[in-house]
């Protein structure tokens, strides 16, 4: 099936990652899928939810946010309108059990983990893309809590991704955008981590009931699909350390030859 972006059925949007694109958090990526925009930031603070105090362990929480023009509608912000978005509190819940799944609570001490997602333009599939950036996020905030030894050790047992699925006329289609999401007979959310365990599998038939055989179809291309994205993610990890490591030596050099030291205003007169 040839579709409106010229993908085939089972194919991805372009991913990009950009890490480390603002300042303060220890982990921030920017996540693209397609049109698809979403900035994660990874932080941490000293105490833990009342249920956990006095028991060693920590814990990891999730927020989620669309900006109020990250759509072709304004929506207004939740702090003017006063109540929480139904939709943003069910997606951060899923955010933060999707990377719960991956944290050993038991090796930092009762400290919690703060996962903020926020959507700066959507196309389809935001809380997926909010997952798969914020799991490329927390990798980035342990590695920093390490080198400065906020921690002793690596936290996290794997990575973890989403993506969305959906039927349409019988027929599988991978990682939708907005136009194939609002007229799907089906659509599911599918988030793995990357030993192919399942963490959650959501959805539903909306336009039209799915056969088992229809269902196992999706089912297939969601995994598969994953697995391609695991693949891109790595690869844009890999990208992003070697942009980091020749930032820092370039800071180093700056650091060994100051800008106006005599050598230098020597060389310039």
């Amino acid at each position: 099936m040839q579709r409106h972006d010229g993908r085939s059925f089972d194919a991805l949007r372009k991913v990009k990652a950009t890490f480390n694109s603002f300042g303060y958090a220890p982990g921030v990526v920017l996540f693209e899928m397609g049109r698809t925009k979403v900035l994660c930031a990874v932080s941490m603070q000293n105490k833990v939810p009342p249920f956990l105090r006095g028991k060693g362990k920590g814990w990891l929480t999730a927020e989620y946010a669309m900006l109020p023009t990250s759509t072709g509608v304004r929506t207004p912000r939740e702090s003017v309108t006063m109540r929480k978005n139904g939709r943003s509190v069910e997606i951060s819940r899923l955010i933060g059990r999707s990377l719960r799944s991956i944290v050993n609570f038991e090796l930092f001490g009762e400290r919690t983990i703060i996962v903020d997602c926020d959507v700066l333009q959507a196309d389809g599939g935001t809380r997926t893309a909010c997952i798969t950036g914020a799991s490329l996020a927390l990798h980035a905030a342990v590695c920093k809590w390490i080198a400065d030894k906020t921690i002793s050790q690596n936290i996290l047992t794997g990575s973890v991704a989403g993506l969305s699925v959906g039927c349409l006329g019988g027929k599988p289609l991978l990682d939708l955008d907005f136009s194939e999401d609002s007229k799907v007979d089906a659509d599911f959310n599918i988030v793995m981590t990357s030993a192919g365990q399942l963490v959650e599998f959501q959805g539903a038939a909306e336009g039209s009931t799915l056969s088992w055989e229809e269902f196992e179809q999706v089912r297939a291309l969601a995994v598969n699909g994953i697995e391609l994205l695991f693949a891109e993610c790595e690869k844009l990890t890999k990208i992003g350390a070697s942009k980091q490591a020749v930032i820092q030596e370039q800071g180093k050099k700056k650091a060994r030859a100051p800008l106006f030291s005599l050598g230098n205003r020597q060389k310039s007169s």
